[in-house]
């Protein structure tokens, strides 16, 4: 298959046997309806769910070259343009127990609670319509790094065994990516990265154009606070040191509150199936200060609604050129709804979240090769977008499922599948029933 070739020419142990295996285990991920490892062998040929396992969790390849190399390709289709963007965003992946790299109770966006999961900073190349994932890492807890045995035991390299706020991954994310010769003209984050104020200026310190969003309480300065030391009026007591502003702060949900509904300016964020999507904006150009720069930062504010729910507000930050119409503000804000539609065509059709492995290489190991069925599935609807325009990754599944190769295709190897299912089902069940007796007996010894 065609996306196997990006695989083949970057990792460590160059054999056909792993190239197979590569096939194999994509192949799996798109025609499986559960991408578990039985499952995938079910209907993969000549393939077991053993090998498998080992491919992913212990063969030597090392998953980095193959994302740069995903990277690159998406590059090639969807880099160096007008609305080329790189989008910023983390996705969390429910698991139980704690043995999984990472899982710890932790806020799991998703599901709009904390709970028991693993999450990980992602980066979606985009241009227009058109997104896939490109990179990303995996982010570890507190009490992860601060449990050596434990890292070990999952495999994590020791350079990976130190503290990494998101913020810190996603900056590495668009520095390596930078650097890797990705082009993308703006970096577009939500709120759980734009409300980390050193983030932002590292970003415009690279020369990083962002846009960024915050929350209501967001503070900005309507002037420019003109930072200074405080001129010492009396003899008694030490000399100011700490820069003060001239002016107050407000919180960006206070100002907005004050505005008249003639302020809003309707704009088109983007087209949609149902025709353009229209909002209504709010644009300012405001000052942030961090309490400690010499000068306070000039960027634009940009807030949306939505026109059948004025309640629902987003706000905002975005360093872009000074003279941006605020049409192309509104624009690049709402281009950050591909990279969730990134992430649906990676969690359905593909299985980004339906691995069953616990190790830091294995968890990487998946995640490049379900990049790479991503990346197959961006190149076949950009291939046919003029003779079918509606073409989803979804759809691709479908064909994929229908036209390769399967194993359960005639009645004696379904029957011989179930009959495997049955037997592992039934150890299984003996298995529990040992355990319970042991654990009697030795309860009344």
């Amino acid at each position: 298959m065609r996306f196997t070739s990006e695989f083949s020419e970057h990792f460590t142990l160059k054999t056909r046997k792993v190239t197979k295996q590569c096939e194999q285990y994509i192949c799996g991920l798109t025609q499986a309806r559960r991408k578990n490892m039985e499952r995938m062998a079910e209907v993969v040929p000549d393939s077991n769910d053993q090998s498998l396992q080992h491919f992913v969790s212990n063969s030597n390849w090392r998953a980095r070259p193959v994302l740069d190399q995903v990277a690159l390709s998406a590059d090639g289709l969807l880099g160096g343009n007008e609305d080329s963007a790189l989008l910023i965003d983390e996705s969390a992946f429910a698991k139980k127990g704690n043995k999984s790299v990472g899982v710890s109770r932790q806020w799991n966006g998703n599901m709009g609670k904390t709970d028991n999961c693993q999450v990980a900073v992602f980066a979606a190349l985009s241009c227009g319509e058109s997104a896939t994932l490109i990179d990303t890492r995996l982010y570890l807890p507190k009490k992860w790094v601060e449990d050596r045995a434990r890292c070990d035991a999952a495999g994590i390299p020791d350079k990976h065994q130190v503290m990494k706020s998101k913020s810190d991954l996603a900056l590495e994310i668009v520095r390596h990516q930078r650097q890797l010769g990705v082009r993308f003209n703006w970096v577009g984050m939500d709120a759980g990265y734009g409300k980390d104020p050193a983030l932002l200026r590292a970003l415009e310190d690279d020369g990083e154009v962002f846009v960024a969003d915050v929350h209501k309480d967001q503070r900005i300065y309507l002037e420019d606070p003109r930072p200074s030391i405080p001129q010492k009026t009396t003899t008694k007591g030490r000399k100011h040191t700490r820069l003060v502003a001239q002016t107050k702060p407000v919180r960006v949900d206070h100002w907005v509150a004050e505005q008249p509904d003639s302020a809003w300016k309707r704009v088109i964020l983007r087209e949609s199936s149902k025709g353009k999507l229209y909002v209504e904006a709010l644009h300012r150009r405001v000052w942030l200060w961090n309490q400690k720069e010499a000068e306070a930062r000039c960027w634009h504010l940009i807030v949306r609604r939505e026109i059948k729910a004025k309640g629902e507000i987003k706000y905002s930050l975005s360093n872009a050129a000074a003279d941006i119409p605020m049409q192309q503000l509104a624009e690049m804000q709402g281009q950050r709804f591909w990279i969730e539609r990134s992430f649906e065509n990676g969690k359905g059709p593909v299985g980004l979240s339906h691995y069953q492995v616990r190790g830091w290489k294995a968890w990487h190991h998946h995640m490049a090769l379900a990049m790479m069925a991503m990346l197959f599935m961006l190149k076949e609807r950009i291939e046919h977008r003029v003779s079918h325009p509606l073409l989803s990754c979804a759809d691709i599944e479908v064909l994929l499922t229908h036209f390769l190769p399967r194993r359960d295709t005639t009645a004696s190897e379904v029957i011989r599948q179930l009959t495997v299912r049955h037997r592992k089902r039934q150890a299984s069940i003996e298995s529990a029933y040992r355990k319970q007796q042991e654990e009697q007996i030795y309860a009344f010894t």
